[in-house]
């Protein structure tokens, strides 16, 4: 009603972005408005490019420009090990830390009753397809911490309990840095319960 029908869409377009209100839409759509052409047609580019041209692997789920993805092709990695995670990000996260070097099951979500999404919705069947091959010994579940994240984790440990591969999950608790009187309750129980001796 107020901005010329371009502009109008590229508001509504801003507007599909997570965390992003109808002044920030306004704000960002301005803002590509002042850009140089050229700028403008590169991030353009850049859009369509990661749509077309990212896939996810076949093996682990990861979102990859090659299939399968770089972690499942490198021959220096552990395939004992397969830590579980509920997105790609996680992977990403992951492997900033520089500390792990085995492989990767993505679930692209997580086991949420109140919204539908059960076991069959994520990519658990994948996960158990995995496990056939003799050589993974230990399942590494680094699902959030939170309600769903708990539930996939607790369902993923009973679906692979009976196989005898040994399953862990990182450990939650405090901060580096953080103070005790600032932690709610479930963080400080999940910190006892991770204890360890030293």
């Amino acid at each position: 009603m107020y901005y010329p029908e371009p502009i109008s869409k590229l508001i509504d377009s801003f507007t599909k972005l997570p965390g992003i209100g109808p002044k920030t839409a306004v704000r960002l759509a301005f803002f590509v408005l002042n850009m140089k052409e050229d700028d403008v047609l590169d991030f353009a580019k850049a859009l369509v490019s990661a749509k077309r041209e990212l896939t996810h692997c076949s093996v682990c789920g990861h979102i990859t420009d090659q299939d399968p993805c770089q972690i499942c092709t490198d021959a220096s990695r552990d395939d004992s090990v397969i830590c579980v995670v509920e997105d790609p990000k996680d992977v990403i996260a992951m492997e900033k830390m520089r500390e792990f070097n085995g492989r990767y099951h993505v679930l692209h979500g997580s086991i949420s009753p109140m919204d539908g999404i059960g076991p069959e919705d994520i990519n658990v069947p994948d996960l158990i397809n995995r496990l056939k091959d003799d050589k993974v010994k230990e399942i590494i579940l680094a699902t959030n911490p939170n309600v769903e994240g708990e539930a996939t984790a607790m369902y993923i440990s009973r679906l692979v309990k009976p196989s005898g591969i040994r399953i862990t999950r990182i450990a939650h608790g405090l901060p580096m840095g953080g103070d005790l009187e600032y932690a709610d309750e479930v963080t400080l129980s999940k910190a006892m319960e991770g204890r360890r001796e030293l």
